[in-house]
């Protein structure tokens, strides 16, 4: 089995601001330590794309301009959304047992642990209902818990799914270590607070 950090991804017609890599559909980019800059710069659009709305008027004015204007929700906004999640793939097969679903995002990762040493079930989404649900020693993955004529099933060892969950982590956090890179470079001005909201996007804001 793997497991992989996705970002929900689109096509970034028209997109200016910065250099962001070529999607000629919507689909999932998997985050991790070895993107491109261009990636990165697509990772950033599309989280920033989904803070993208009027913040409440105690979080200050809108800039005026295109740059600050598309930020301003990623930066002043206290709850932020990374569409996406971690994705539970069959190596063997391809077949995909966990698949980020609507409502549910990248932020909300730690679920995971909750399955391990929390209330032992976490549900991600839906369109598929994707779920994980801990018995015993073993953690059930149901593809679509709410599909009417039957959904595909995975059982793997609690220890396996830990492993899998910090690896994943580690992808995420070695994605935030090129992004805060590459906000230096393509956003200097805006380097320090980019960096900062999307560690807090990601749920990454506290170091372990």
């Amino acid at each position: 089995m793997m497991m992989q950090a996705v970002l929900e991804t689109y096509a970034a017609d028209d997109f200016a601001l910065w250099p962001v890599a070529e999607h000629e559909s919507s689909g999932y980019l998997v985050l991790n330590g070895k993107l491109t800059p261009a990636e990165v710069g697509t990772a950033l659009m599309r989280i920033a794309a989904c803070n993208d709305f009027e913040p409440e008027a105690e979080h200050g004015p809108c800039p005026t301009g295109p740059l600050g204007v598309f930020l301003h929700g990623l930066l002043t906004m206290p709850d932020l959304f990374a569409a996406g999640g971690f994705r539970v793939t069959d190596t063997t097969t391809g077949a995909v047992f966990v698949e980020p679903g609507c409502c549910n995002g990248l932020e909300t990762w730690r679920e995971w642990l909750d399955v391990l040493d929390g209330t032992g079930v976490a549900h991600f989404g839906h369109d598929p209902a994707s779920t994980a649900e801990l018995d015993g020693d073993i953690v059930r993955l149901t593809y679509d818990a709410y599909a009417t004529d039957g959904s595909p099933v995975a059982e793997l060892p609690a220890d396996q799914v830990r492993g899998l969950v910090s690896a994943a982590e580690q992808d995420v956090r070695d994605f935030l270590g090129l992004a805060g890179a590459w906000a230096g470079q393509h956003l200097p001005a805006h380097a320090a607070p980019v960096t900062a909201a999307l560690a807090r996007a990601l749920d990454l804001a506290a170091s372990p």
